[in-house]
Parts: structure tokens; sequence; C-alpha cells
């Protein structure tokens, strides 16, 4: 059995044309069904449905043999253990920091709110600015709207939400999209249904561009 690890949402909607064209077609849908591992339409591979956040570590693990996952999920997660063979070009945004519209720059230390610590950390650090950056789960744009913080690190796809709450992006830190991983010891163990899917992958890939 071949289980491959994606989450809902907009990875998953734009996930399944490419596993479409590989015959992977999921038999329970993700929307109606509360099953967190889906039968598809080939017999011996299944996909498991979980946080985004959680798809690198089931793949390191091995309770997945492939995940999808969003560069910015992999950047926060040691991913020595993971190969990462393809970049599949989904659910594509952008990683900024973002403020209060008109803000002025904010200069010396800065307090940051974000879900991203490392990858807050490596850029402030890059950029030779001192952060101290506070970690959220969630609700990132309330942060400078009630002194927690003066700017936050987020991933922007339309920036309406950030519009929405008097904020407006700032620094570009770098461009996201989703790609596959795969652990490496399936790579090795399920090597030719493994690469069979890459090649496939590739190929429906090519097409698009």
């Amino acid at each position: 059995m071949l289980t491959i690890a994606v989450s809902k949402g907009r990875i998953y909607d734009d996930a399944l044309p490419l596993l479409e064209e590989a015959g992977i077609v999921p038999i329970d849908n993700p929307k109606t069904s509360r099953k967190l591992i889906l039968r598809t339409s080939k017999d011996d591979v299944q996909l498991v449905i979980i946080r985004a956040t959680d798809v690198p570590t089931f793949v390191e693990y091995g309770a997945a043999d492939m995940g999808i996952a969003g560069k910015d999920v992999l950047l926060e997660h040691n991913t020595n253990n993971l190969y990462e063979p393809l970049d599949l070009g989904i659910a594509k945004c952008r990683l900024m920091t973002a403020a209060p519209v008109d803000a002025p720059k904010i200069e010396g230390r800065i307090r940051v709110a974000t879900k991203y610590v490392k990858t807050a950390q490596r850029y402030f650090a890059d950029i030779g600015v001192q952060a101290e950056i506070i970690k959220l789960y969630g609700a990132m744009e309330l942060a400078p709207l009630v002194g927690l913080a003066e700017c936050i690190v987020d991933v922007v796809d339309t920036g309406n939400t950030l519009r929405a709450n008097g904020l407006e992006p700032r620094e570009h830190i770098m461009d996201i999209s989703s790609r596959l991983v795969v652990n490496k010891a399936s790579m090795k163990m399920k090597h030719e249904v493994i690469q069979s899917l890459l090649d496939q992958f590739e190929k429906t890939l090519a097409k698009r561009l």
C-alpha cells in the first residue's frame, strides 16, 4: 500500500488534478466524509487527510510514503530526513511581512508575530534586524492591532484579509508553492511505484508550462 499525505483545503483542491492524471481518484470526498483515510481508484494507493503542518512529520516517520506540503511548512520542519523531488507549482502564495497601513518603518528592535518562527528568525537575522519573535497559531492580523507586535510574517495570497484588518504587505520574503516530499526508506523499498508516480507528475507539470 502506498500512502500519500495531503491536507484539506487549497492544497488538496489543487493537487486533485495532478493525482487524477496519475490515475489516483479518491473514492471518498473529504469535504463530505469524516474519514481521515481515503480509498482511491487504485487499490494499492490511499490518501491520509491531516493538518498541513503535520504532513512532513507523517512522511518523515513513515506513516506516509509521500506527502504534499507547502514550502512554508517545510521550512519550519527539519527536512533532512525527507526527499523533496518536485515543486508541484500549486497553491502558490507569498511569504511577507505586514504592518498597519501607513505605520512608520520600525527602527531598532522589532516585535514580530508569526507561526513561521524559524523562517522569520532567519529572515531578520539575514537583513541585520534584531527581532523578538512571538509565536501565534492563528489570527495573526490581530497582533499589530492590539499592540502585541509591530508587524507580522504570514503567507499572502490576495491580501484581502490584510486589507480588511487595516494592514498592508511590506517586505517580500519568498514565493511559496507546494512540494512533493518522499520518505527516504519508502524511496528504497517502494522505488518502482514511487518513481513511476514521480514520472507521471513530471509529465503533467511539463504540459502546464
